[in-house]
């Protein structure tokens, strides 16, 4: 059904012991995901895996309701599964005490293949997408973070919160109050485009033009292009769990 392919990887990093990351990369149906998990030794591993496990199992229902009316239908087919995802997380944490308050960031793809590629957007919290094209690097997701509230209101300058000590605080997550607000976009993809994936582990690490060097400094095959980028995650000091997925088209 699609003609765009994703790779995916994820490395503990150099400082944390549990890997609190999870992805999907569903190439089969045009979708893929990152999640961040939050809360507890062992809690955001488990709402991040709860997250990423209903995506998979509700994403060829997804994908199928897309395709089929991709304009009227975008918004509502993606938050509803990140509702249900949503739903899950708060499921497992009623049945075990101690995975209370856990929840989970998500950035979720879905692209609807054609004569003119149409891409879909739904994440919450701070985990994000990137496009490249031509060389240039640009966000497709804005952080649900108390910080990207304060610059909003002009409280602080993006130097000065780069070192906030709020600057991780979430304002949304997966699995936190009793429903979720996604932010859904759409827009356009060029044959040429690649889309990037990735939980916070990679941006507190680079700066966005820091990105952009890594991603463009040797061939964009979507394998090493993961490779790079987490690699250079590691070689700045690894403080987070890293996850990318860089999705692309595919080349027959």
């Amino acid at each position: 059904m699609s003609s765009w392919v994703g790779v995916g990887q994820s490395e503990i990093g150099l400082v944390r012991t549990l890997n609190q990351d999870a992805f999907a990369v569903l190439d089969e149906v045009g979708v893929w995901a990152v999640a961040d998990g939050m809360g507890g030794h062992v809690g955001g591993e488990v709402a991040a895996q709860t997250a990423i496990a209903t995506i998979q199992a509700e994403a060829r229902t997804t994908s199928t309701l897309l395709y089929k009316d991709p304009a009227s239908s975008s918004v509502e087919v993606l938050t509803d599964l990140l509702s249900r995802a949503h739903d899950a997380i708060l499921n497992q944490a009623r049945s075990k005490p101690k995975l209370k308050g856990m929840g989970t960031t998500i950035v979720l793809l879905a692209i609807v293949s054609g004569p003119a590629p149409l891409a879909y957007l739904a994440h919450v919290g701070d985990s994000r997408a990137y496009r490249l094209r031509s060389g240039t690097l640009t966000p497709l997701t804005k952080d649900h973070t108390l910080i990207e509230k304060y610059l909003e209101r002009g409280i602080l300058t993006v130097e000065t919160a780069k070192t906030h000590p709020e600057r991780h605080v979430l304002t949304r997550a997966l699995g936190v109050g009793s429903t979720v607000k996604p932010t859904v976009t759409a827009f356009p993809l060029l044959p040429e485009d690649l889309v990037l994936l990735c939980s916070d582990g990679l941006t507190k690490m680079l700066e966005d033009e820091e990105i952009r060097t890594v991603f463009t400094a040797g061939e964009l095959d979507p394998t090493q292009v993961c490779n790079r980028l987490v690699t250079a995650a590691l070689d700045r000091g690894g403080e987070d769990n890293v996850t990318v997925v860089v999705v692309a088209p595919h080349c027959s």
